[in-house]
């Protein structure tokens, strides 16, 4: 599946922070993998976990999340966890989990 592409209109020719919001589905063989502290680290994105579920006895994670950035780090970060498919979501709908 292809990862959604995010945009913001940029403000004075640079890149005003933006925020999503949503959904990985992790698969088990990344559950040791710090895929998260790569979102901050390397996207220089906040990441705010909302939610999130582990299966039992290993298993896919899953998670929701803000995450806070320049519009181009969220796109890039998004490649980044396309190419690990890892399954993104966006949330349309800010009701809840």
């Amino acid at each position: 599946m292809k990862s959604p592409t995010f945009s913001s209109p940029s403000v004075n020719g640079s890149d005003r922070l933006t925020e999503i919001t949503l959904y990985l589905t992790i698969p088990e063989s990344y559950r040791q993998e710090p895929l998260i502290t790569q979102l901050v680290s390397r996207y220089q994105l906040q990441v705010n976990i909302l939610a999130a579920t582990l299966g039992t006895n290993g298993g896919q994670g899953q998670f929701k999340l803000t995450l806070i950035g320049q519009s181009e780090a969220i796109n890039d970060a998004l490649t980044y966890l396309e190419e690990l498919q890892v399954s993104t979501v966006l949330d349309q709908d800010l009701d809840g989990w």
